[in-house]
């Protein structure tokens, strides 16, 4: 059996970014089920965040990171879809991406592409995957057509960069919202038809004026407590409220009944983890995912790169929303 040493960013306990300390970590070989991946390049995330600060709670010490790509060094017993030296890509499973190696287990990891450079991998597989579910199967009543309004906060961010642009491919009227005129450019830049600064401007006021007073069929909110009332102003009878973060805080709890009078709303709690729970649905959301990126009607925007130790400042910009598209961390 071979160990080798990996740094691996990790945390004794929930808290700041000062929390996170690059440590040298065993990794061994894959157990039944298992693969050990290099990385080349690992993704940062607002789910990195909650981790880190304890809003999601995870046992500790715990190794951060959710999303990683690079090559594989080894397989274990029973995996059949990647052996050693297939180019690779995953999302999920246990946290631990913020490292050089990893052993975890294989379901969650797909092929990459060899047209889809590591960086891109490692920078859309969660925020990619995120996108699909949403637009593809987290709809409201009727589903959704060519010509439809949807709200998509944070659309500056990058799971929002990536659903402009496939919003766009879908023929849907991407409404975006961002902290910021610079912000606002971008999306539109992307295929958002309009984007308002929620900083500056009632956006729910917008979205009724925007859609002459009928509202959107489906709100995609990853803020939270900051846009929550008015998201659920923004929605015509029967629309669909599909809370999937809380980048502000935690939705306060409400009263159920506040949805009848507002027109017999829906409000769903989306995590992407439930959509990729077998292997079979992760490979099959992950070719849709590389379909339309290779067909170039989606470009992953990876803006931000930093050495993986310095995890801690991109935690601090993350949370700061000084970033805009993706992140990664080199390791």
């Amino acid at each position: 059996m071979t160990t080798t040493l990996s740094p691996t960013i990790r945390i004794e306990k929930s808290g700041g970014p000062e929390e996170m300390h690059l440590v040298d970590l065993p990794v061994g070989e894959p157990g039944p089920g298992e693969i050990r991946i290099r990385h080349h390049a690992c993704g940062l995330n607002y789910i990195d965040v909650y981790q880190r600060s304890g809003v999601y709670t995870l046992p500790m010490p715990l190794s951060l990171g959710n999303e990683g790509a690079g090559v594989i060094e080894a397989v274990g017993a029973g995996v059949a879809h990647l052996k050693a030296g297939d180019r690779a890509a995953y999302c999920g499973g246990s946290p631990g991406s913020y490292s050089l190696a990893r052993v975890m287990s294989a379901k969650n990891v797909v092929k990459l592409p060899e047209t889809i450079s590591f960086e891109t991998g490692a920078a859309m597989m969660l925020k990619g995957l995120t996108a699909e579910y949403l637009l593809k199967r987290t709809l409201p009543q009727g589903g959704l057509q060519a010509g439809d309004f949807i709200v998509f906060h944070a659309a500056a961010g990058g799971v929002g960069l990536i659903a402009c642009q496939w919003a766009r491919a879908l023929g849907l009227r991407l409404i975006g919202t961002a902290g910021s005129d610079e912000k606002c450019a971008l999306a539109r830049e992307n295929g958002a038809v309009f984007a308002i600064n929620y900083r500056s401007d009632d956006f729910a006021a917008r979205v009724k004026e925007i859609t002459g007073g009928q509202g959107v069929k489906v709100v995609y909110d990853s803020i939270g407590k900051d846009t929550w009332e008015k998201s659920l102003d923004c929605l015509r009878p029967l629309g669909l409220m599909a809370s999937f973060g809380n980048a502000s805080g935690i939705v306060p709890p409400f009263a159920p009944g506040s949805l009848g009078p507002r027109g017999s709303l829906y409000v769903t709690r989306q995590t992407l983890f439930t959509h990729i729970a077998t292997r079979e649905a992760m490979q099959s959301m992950a070719d849709d995912l590389f379909a339309v990126v290779k067909s170039g009607q989606v470009k992953i925007h990876v803006e931000q790169r930093y050495a993986l130790a310095d995890a801690a400042q991109a935690h601090r910009d993350l949370e700061a929303r000084k970033t805009v598209g993706s992140s990664v961390l080199i390791p």
